[in-house]
């Protein structure tokens, strides 16, 4: 069983750091891929980060490439995402999701945290 609990949002300003963590409270963590998505109001929720089992492949959306880091520790079931030089365009509530195909869309996730707030004043 999955259960993923995102925390670290909250409000910074524009050119801040975040750095959000994704907890998996069931014993599977290291045979999933890892995913951060987001969701900003009014909008579709878009794919961020992927992070393969053994942090082998990693994959970026082009938004945030340079500027995110996505990591992952199996030892301590849990998924980071280190966001830098944020922007108010990255406002969004930050959900973090567990899969099997290392892929860029909802559908290649089975499981999902109930998501973290992250705001970004200009």
């Amino acid at each position: 069983q999955v259960q993923l609990v995102e925390s670290g949002g909250g409000l910074v300003q524009a050119g801040a750091s975040l750095s959000l963590s994704c907890v998996d409270a069931g014993r599977t963590f290291s045979a999933h891929d890892m995913g951060w998505f987001r969701q900003a109001p009014g909008k579709e929720r878009e794919f961020v980060a992927t992070i393969g089992r053994s942090s082998m492949i990693i994959h970026y959306t082009e938004s945030v490439r340079g500027r995110f880091t996505i990591s992952r520790d199996n030892a301590k079931n849990t998924a980071y995402l280190q966001m830098n030089s944020l922007k108010p365009e990255d406002t969004a509530v930050y959900y973090c999701a567990a899969g099997t195909l290392l892929g860029t869309g909802i559908k290649d996730y089975n499981y999902w945290g109930q998501g973290t707030q992250v705001t970004v004043s200009s």
